[in-house]
């Protein structure tokens, strides 16, 4: 099993900027994409950011700009750098990779609220 452990989430202030981590542990088999996803009370879950093994960053346009991807992978870590948070980034962030087999694990999420 592949247990993923999601930190740095809390309350920000719009404007301010917000460092999440996460770090993977357990039966990893060459871990292929990484990925920051965010759920919204009422709202599906959302990809905020997705990151290859060779370092290709893709966002959707609602954070393009505002938010970078970035991945250890001698450390199996994986971070987001938030900045310029408005008061709609406000939602439970959870980690997620994608292994060498096709098989994809979550972290139990950490909240991001940003005040207005």
């Amino acid at each position: 099993q592949v247990q993923l452990v999601e930190s740095g989430g809390g309350l920000v202030q719009a404007g301010g900027s917000l460092r999440l981590s996460c770090a993977a542990s357990g039966s990893i088999f060459s871990i292929s994409t990484m990925a920051w996803y965010r759920q919204a009370p009422g709202k599906q879950r959302e990809g905020v950011a997705t990151i290859t093994s060779g370092g290709t960053t893709d966002y959707p346009d609602s954070v393009k700009g505002r938010f970078t991807i970035s991945r250890d992978n001698a450390k199996n870590t994986v971070d987001l750098q938030m900045n310029s948070l408005k008061p709609e980034d406000t939602a439970v962030y959870y980690c997620t990779i994608v292994d060498r087999y096709s098989r994809r694990s979550w972290g139990q999420g950490t909240q991001v609220t940003v005040s207005s």
